[in-house]
C-alpha cells in the first residue's frame, strides 16, 4: 500500500524513491510486524483472558505441562494481525505472489481458528476431528495447485521442482498430480509446525529461522542478476515473496515477547497452522519444497 502511495511521489521527492527497493520494505515489513505484535498482543491476552479461552491440558501428557493448563491459547490471532497489517503496508499488495500467499495463510489460520474455537469456547475436547482438519487442509493446497497450473506466475514451467544443490536437475510432475503434491506440502508443514508447538517459543522460534530463509531465495530469484549467477529460476514478481516471509518472521518473533517461557499466551492451532500454510505456500511458489 505505501508503493503504490508513495512511489509515484518520487518524480517530485527523490526520497520516496526507497519504496522502489524490496530490501526497505522487508526491512518495514519486519518493524512494523514487531511493533504489531507487542501491541496487540496484551490486548488480544486480556481478550482471552476475559473469555477463558484456556489451553486444555491432556491427562497422558507430561506432568510438567499440567501446570500451564488455564493459559490463554488461540494466540495465534496476534501473529495472522500483524502478518495482515505489515504485508499489506510495505508489499505491492496488486502483486499475485502476495495475493496467493497471504490468501493461504489466512485460510490455513482460519482452519486452525476453527479448531481451536470448538475446543476451548464450546468446549467440545475433540475439536475438528483429525481428517477432518486433513481433509480441509487437503482441499485448500489442491485448490492451490489447480490454480497455478490454471494461471501460471512465471514462463517456466509450473510442474518442475527444484532439487538442492544441483542446477540442471529438476522434478517433473504429471499435471493432474501436481496439484496432490502442492497439497502434501501445504499440509505437511502446517502440520510439522502444529506438532512442534509443544514447547514454549519452539514452534515460533523455528519458523521464524525457516521463514527468513525463504525470504532469501524469494529475493534472489526475485532478480535477473543473482538467480542467473547461483543458476536459479528467475520468477518475475516473486521478490516480493521476501517481504512477505520478513513479516512472517517479524510476527513470529514479535510472538515470541509473550510465548517465551513462562508463556503468557499460545498460538493454538490458529497459529501454528497459518505459520505451517505460510511457509509451505511460499515453498510452492519458489518451487523450492525440497529446502
Amino acid at each position: 500500500m505505501l508503493y503504490e502511495l508513495l512511489f509515484p511521489l518520487a518524480d517530485r521527492h527523490i526520497i520516496f524513491n526507497v519504496f522502489q527497493y524490496i530490501s526497505f520494505r522487508a526491512a518495514g515489513a519486519m518493524v512494523t510486524a514487531l511493533l504489531v505484535s507487542f501491541v496487540v498482543g496484551p490486548l488480544v491476552i486480556r481478550r482471552l483472558e476475559r473469555g477463558n479461552v484456556g489451553q486444555v491440558i491432556r491427562v497422558e501428557g507430561p506432568k510438567s505441562h499440567r501446570k500451564k493448563a488455564g493459559t490463554p491459547t488461540m494466540g495465534g490471532v496476534i501473529m495472522l494481525i500483524a502478518i495482515v497489517i505489515s504485508t499489506l503496508l510495505w508489499a505491492k499488495i496488486a502483486d499475485p505472489y502476495i495475493n496467493i500467499a497471504l490468501g493461504m495463510t489466512l485460510l490455513m489460520g482460519g482452519i486452525g481458528f476453527w479448531d481451536d474455537y470448538l475446543k476451548v469456547v464450546r468446549h467440545e475436547s475433540r475439536g475438528l476431528i483429525a481428517r477432518q482438519k486433513f481433509l480441509w487442509q487437503m482441499v485448500a493446497g489442491i485448490t492451490l495447485g489447480v490454480f497455478l497450473l490454471s494461471q501460471p506466475l512465471s514462463a517456466h514451467d509450473v510442474t518442475h521442482r527444484l532439487v538442492p544443490f544441483f542446477k540442471t536437475v529438476h522434478l517433473a510432475f504429471i499435471p493432474f498430480v501436481f496439484p496432490l503434491f502442492v497439497a502434501l506440502v501445504v499440509a505437511g508443514s502446517a502440520n510439522a509446525v502444529n506438532l512442534t508447538d509443544g514447547l514454549d517459543g519452539l514452534a515460533a522460534g523455528l519458523s521464524a529461522i525457516a521463514a527468513l530463509a525463504f525470504a532469501v531465495f524469494a529475493y534472489v530469484m526475485g532478480r535477473v542478476d543473482t538467480s542467473f549467477y547461483l543458476g536459479l529460476p528467475y520468477l518475475p514478481g516473486a521478490g516480493e515473496l521476501t517481504v512477505f516471509a520478513v513479516a512472517v518472521a517479524g510476527s513470529a518473533i514479535g510472538f515470541l515477547w509473550f510465548n517465551a517461557p513462562p508463556a503468557l499466551v499460545f498460538m493454538g492451532d490458529t497459529g501454528s497452522l497459518a505459520l505451517g500454510g505460510a511457509i509451505g505456500t511460499v515453498a510452492v511458489l519458489l518451487k523450492s519444497e525440497l529446502l
